[in-house]
């Protein structure tokens, strides 16, 4: 493992593995021990213009390489992940603080989506459409948008990297991507080895560690990306679609969410249980779709509530690497003071702790709280980690307003005896999805994935890979002559 942080930890331009030219590093730690894992001196304006200029060379041959043999590539990609799966395991353990389950979990949807990207390079079609005009025939091409810029968050860093990165490249296209800077390399110069391991053509793929204290807008405005594929926060993502559409680009915003999951009367109890601890404590509540706040009927409120706490207790925390642990560290030192800071607002507005988690370090233990008030920011907001809202409420129509109460429209799920029952709640929900007797963390490669509200702007996965990443092209032929009016 420790080889990737000493040989990756480079920048990724053109083909080759170069230091960055900026005036400071970024130090990648360990977030559970503090340790020292790389120093990457970042990259400059200029870097991100060489990487940006080396996909717009690359990509014109690559778009007319026959779809077959760009295929190859990842299909090659998908062998390599599995035969590194323990050092990529490795990597993610030390690099993010994700436990062997959460390390496991995004390996094995990695995988699943590189199988989609190998699919998704023979999915483009185009299509002849009838045409008003005598002797006019319409045709209309799907052709890659040319160069796509990928930002990636620290929460599932190869997971999300790849999720953008292999379908633009399946599609045709190149890439540059900037990790997240606490997760520069499995994020970022771990994917870059991936597909140069695999045979991708230098300079399709281009990544550049850097931060914006050093770039500004830089990795935005340039004139070369006609796409930008974001995921993280919605307050950033607000600035990147600002950019995106001052600049004529488009946007593909994958961002926070506020997610519920509700218990109805009818519920199975001990599986929503089960299903809710899950949703709130994966990651350590790190997830963009974890159920923020757990709704339950006042019918079974109490029988929930007890079972819910006492199963929280058992989450053993500590060392990512034990694979009994199941909360880990958070990401970094911020983020652990703000999830404090949270409890501790929760409490002076009136909550009552069921559970009291304790931050030592960046290891933040579960936080159970109830009796928040009704018109709490909290409620409203995300929380990104391992802190979990109980809220009562009385039958299906306070349930749906309660959920729908919030600027986030991410994911959820209901817990009911009845299915139909359970569809007819979530399609009362302004979400992009929803999940009847499940949790609220899923990803599939050929689902649409995405949010309504501020959780996001269009849709990743399957099919809608090709709106993300490829544009249509009019292309008409008048057989025979036209008639012009002067």
């Amino acid at each position: 493992m420790s080889s990737y942080f000493t040989d990756l930890a480079q920048q990724y331009i053109d083909g080759e593995w170069r230091p960055g030219t900026g005036s400071w590093d970024i130090i990648d730690f360990n977030p559970y021990d503090d340790e020292k894992l790389a120093s990457i001196t970042i990259a400059t304006v200029g870097e991100v213009d060489a990487a940006y200029r080396a996909a717009e060379r690359a990509q014109k041959q690559w778009a007319a390489t026959n779809p077959y043999a760009r295929r190859s590539v990842f299909e090659k990609a998908l062998r390599l992940v599995e035969e590194r799966e323990e050092e990529i395991s490795e990597a993610i353990v030390a690099e993010l603080g994700g436990t062997r389950l959460k390390a496991a979990f995004e390996l094995h949807l990695a995988k699943e989506f590189l199988r989609e990207a190998v699919h998704l390079a023979l999915r483009p079609e185009g299509r002849i459409i009838p045409s008003p005009v005598d002797g006019k025939e319409n045709r209309v091409y799907r052709v890659p948008v040319g160069v796509v810029g990928v930002i990636s968050p620290f929460n599932f860093p190869f997971l999300l990297s790849l999720k953008s990165v292999a379908p633009a490249l399946a599609l045709g296209n190149g890439v540059v991507l900037k990790p997240h800077q606490n997760t520069p390399v499995v994020g970022g110069t771990l994917v870059a080895k991936l597909f140069e391991d695999a045979g991708l053509p230098g300079g399709l793929l281009n990544v550049v560690v850097t931060d914006i204290a050093e770039i500004g807008d830089a990795f935005l405005e340039h004139p070369v990306p006609k796409v930008i594929s974001f995921t993280g926060s919605d307050a950033v993502g607000r600035h990147v679609a600002t950019v995106c559409a001052a600049h004529f680009k488009r946007s593909v915003l994958e961002l926070g969410g506020n997610s519920a999951l509700v218990v109805l009367d009818d519920a199975d109890v001990d599986y929503a249980v089960d299903a809710a601890v899950f949703s709130r404590f994966v990651h350590q509540g790190q997830v963009c779709m974890a159920a923020n706040r757990v709704l339950v009927d006042r019918a079974v409120a109490d029988e929930f509530t007890e079972k819910f706490v006492a199963k929280v207790k058992t989450l053993k925390a500590g060392d990512p690497s034990d694979p009994s642990t199941v909360i880990g560290p958070v990401i970094n030192s911020s983020q652990a003071d703000a999830l404090a800071g949270v409890v501790e607002q929760a409490l002076a507005e009136g909550a009552t702790a069921l559970v009291r988690g304790t931050t030592t370090d960046n290891l933040v233990t579960p936080s159970v709280l109830t009796g928040l008030p009704a018109d709490s920011a909290l409620l409203k907001q995300e929380v990104f980690g391992p802190v979990a809202f109980l809220v009562p409420f009385d039958g299906e129509e306070e349930a749906v307003r309660l959920v729908n109460d919030t600027p986030y429209g991410l994911s959820g799920a209901v817990h009911t005896g009845d299915v139909e029952r359970g569809v007819r709640f979530a399609r009362q929900i302004d979400t992009g999805m929803f999940h009847v007797n499940d949790g609220t963390v899923h990803d599939e490669p050929i689902v649409p994935f995405g949010g309504e509200k501020h959780s996001g702007i269009g849709r990743l996965n399957g099919d809608t890979m090709l709106d993300a990443f490829t544009t249509q092209k009019w292309i008409s032929v008048q057989h025979g002559r036209s008639a012009f009016p002067f």
